[in-house]
């Protein structure tokens, strides 16, 4: 332990190079070029064998992203490599992808493409090439294999499950997983983590609304999809209230509501996008159910038609008995006095999309401090002094479940 802390400590800088570099060149969604560019490349700086581990998008899923306001993606650019050789096999991950927030921090590593790192993404992607370097040291000291998953599109909720479509967990196949998020309104180094649940899922609903337009003088003449979204609207959030127990956790947030062009002209068109995080399975299914048939019978009680589309990220689930052997090893770099439980966060997170599939924990890292701009703010900004620990908890956990599981 104190040795690969002493490697992750050496490695401080060359680390925090990394994610300056990253910090700069931001690119949204599963199509980064760049980004995965820059992690082949330093992983064959380290003599580390790196694939392409991703696909052409799928015509509809482009489609359905650019309606949810993401650019227009043509490949998912994930990368993996593997170090050691043999059973078992863990997997550590680290997404890459940033957000379409224009940064608002003076610094001389700020990024200028109008797109901003404001989820600590390139911090992520630079502790896990700093765990590489560590692990790549010990390579002959492993027993077993450490995969490393370099993800694109977590902040589309479906990054993950491609790279699993893609093969991320086969050759050679994984056994357990481990994922680590930055965070800048925590301690420096503090690590949290839930047992069970992890994070929110996430369903989100596109329903374009067909009417029949005309002047709005004679509404009688037309179908007015605005009226019908604002029948679902209102509809659909009732279910909250009525249907779901008050004590499920449930966020439904219609977060996109359009449609029209003028004052008098009932449009043609409408549509509204519709989000719901729930930590609650129960709540989830009832909801998956019912949105589409409020949806159904609302537009067709006022002669409308339209068109619904759904994609869903599912909830993170840290298996406990995982937690309860990788725990040890976290402590033994953070200090057990700042490892601690929390309650599941309400965001979502696609790393369930590998807990799904495998036994997995899921690492909140603290690198700032309380009351400090959050995550997904324009002036996040981190510390960068616990990146070292990242990298180590990494490579420490790796190096020491492997050796337990022999």
């Amino acid at each position: 332990m104190k040795d690969i802390l002493k490697k992750a400590e050496a490695l401080g800088e060359q680390i925090i190079k990394d994610r300056r570099y990253l910090h700069q060149i931001p690119e949204l969604g599963m199509d980064l070029p760049q980004t995965s560019t820059y992690i082949k490349k330093r992983l064959d700086e380290m003599g580390i064998l790196w694939q392409d581990c991703g696909c052409d998008m799928p015509e509809k899923l482009t489609k359905d992203f650019m309606e949810a306001g993401f650019p227009e993606m043509k490949k998912v650019t994930g990368v993996t490599a593997v170090i050691g050789s043999g059973k078992p096999c863990i997997l550590l991950r680290a997404d890459m992808d940033a957000l379409p927030i224009r940064e608002e921090n003076n610094l001389p590593f700020a990024s200028k493409n109008g797109c901003g790192h404001m989820c600590g993404h390139d911090s992520h992607a630079a502790m896990l090439l700093g765990a590489a370097a560590i692990l790549k040291s010990m390579e002959s000291e492993l027993c077993g294999t450490v995969k490393l998953m370099f993800q694109p599109g977590e902040e589309t909720g479906a990054g993950a499950r491609l790279m699993v479509q893609s093969g991320v967990l086969k050759n050679p196949d994984v056994d357990a997983a481990l994922g680590i998020h930055i965070y800048s309104n925590r301690a420096v180094g503090e690590v949290t983590y839930s047992k069970g649940i992890n994070s929110a899922s996430l369903d989100t609903y596109i329903v374009k609304i067909k009417g029949q337009g005309g002047h709005s003088s004679q509404p009688h003449l037309c179908i007015d999809p605005l009226m019908i979204m604002n029948q679902v609207y209102q509809a659909v959030n009732l279910l909250v209230t009525r249907e779901i127990d008050p004590q499920a956790m449930v966020a439904l947030t219609c977060g996109v509501a359009k449609g029209g062009t003028a004052v008098n002209i009932i449009p043609e068109k409408a549509e509204v996008h519709i989000g719901v995080r729930t930590l609650n399975r129960e709540a989830r299914n009832h909801l998956k159910q019912r949105i589409p048939e409020l949806v159904d019978y609302y537009v067709k009680a006022w002669r409308g038609d339209y068109e619904l589309t759904r994609f869903e990220t599912p909830s993170t689930y840290s298996d406990e008995a995982f937690c309860e052997e990788l725990l040890p090893f976290v402590e033994e770099i953070a200090g057990k006095e700042r490892v601690q439980v929390q309650p599941p966060m309400q965001g979502t997170e696609d790393f369930g999309y590998i807990t799904e599939q495998v036994p997995g924990m899921y690492l909140c890292l603290g690198d700032g401090e309380v009351g400090a701009p959050p995550l997904h703010n324009a002036k996040m900004m981190l510390r960068e002094e616990a990146f070292t620990k990242g990298a180590a908890i990494y490579a420490n956990c790796a190096v020491e479940w492997l050796k337990k599981h022999q």
